[in-house]
């Protein structure tokens, strides 16, 4: 199934989507929630409310909706660097033993078909096509990497752009990757029993106004989805509607010679087999 969050009257709401219409969740059910995290911390069924829908529920066209970042108030979202073993290589690094963690604020966060704001204090933007795994059900503590995956609810696709020259002001990278509107997220939630055990084979593309820069697979994650949930498992609680976002693969603007930075008039997509099509344009940060 593929579900997505659209705005209606400025809040937040969880639409089941089917072929070209979304069906809104809590209209075909009242006592379904209106926003997938609140869903998934309450835990209803998700799959049986969508089906429900699906039989009761009034459809609209999704490409008219004005969508929301995929969980727009994400209790965590915990994001991986050098996580492919070309991205690494091309940052001058070798294979990490250990993931590269770092974190992203929910104020961070934007929708598919919104506005990436170049930031007033910087013109080295850059472009991150990126999986995401929403967490389903609470991890608990020391969850073995066997176990992890039955705790996934489903994979989205992210844009984590970052600011380079503040990113490396700092030994960490938190800096440059939580400006304002610049973590793009969606627009679908595929459930994870749709696709590969870790979401693993999936093509993934980042374009920059039609132009391929970046073109790998899942396959190539050198930390998996499986073993990085067990990894963070030792450490925290991954709660419902959590979010994974499981790093880049080569090709990114600052790798580049002559470096290629996002500007205003930009549009950046990011595209994974199976799981959607993420698109952004690049606008001059708001007043």
């Amino acid at each position: 199934m593929k579900f997505t969050t659209y705005l209606r009257e400025g809040a937040p709401r969880l639409a089941l989507v089917e072929g070209q219409d979304l069906i809104d969740l809590n209209d075909a059910d009242a006592q379904a929630p209106t926003d997938l995290r609140a869903a998934l911390r309450t835990g209803v069924d998700l799959q049986a409310a969508a089906r429900r829908a699906r039989d009761a529920g009034k459809r609209q066209p999704l490409d008219g909706a004005k969508l929301a970042p995929l969980v727009p108030e994400p209790g965590k979202i915990i994001c991986l660097g050098l996580n492919y073993h070309d991205h690494a290589k091309e940052g001058g690094r070798e294979k990490p033993d250990y993931p590269w963690f770092f974190f992203r604020a929910p104020s961070s966060l934007l929708a598919h078909g919104e506005a990436g704001w170049l930031p007033r204090v910087s013109t080295r933007f850059d472009y991150e096509a990126e999986l995401a795994v929403v967490i389903g059900r609470t991890v608990p503590r020391h969850t073995q990497e066997a176990d992890a995956l039955q705790y996934v609810f489903g994979y989205s696709c992210f844009n984590d752009m970052s600011v380079r020259d503040y990113q490396k002001r700092t030994p960490q990278w938190t800096i440059g990757k939580n400006f304002d509107r610049t973590g793009g997220f969606g627009p679908l939630l595929v459930t994870a029993d749709e696709l590969a055990p870790g979401a693993t084979g999936l093509r993934i593309q980042s374009r920059l106004n039609g132009q391929v820069m970046q073109d790998a697979n899942t396959h190539d994650m050198i930390f998996s989805v499986a073993e990085t949930i067990a990894l963070l498992a030792q450490v925290l609680t991954l709660e419902p509607g959590d979010v994974i976002v499981m790093g880049t693969p080569a090709g990114v603007g600052q790798a580049r010679n002559p470096p290629v930075w996002m500007k205003a008039g930009d549009t950046i997509e990011i595209e994974i087999d199976r799981v959607g099509l993420l698109s952004n344009p690049i606008a001059d940060e708001a007043a």
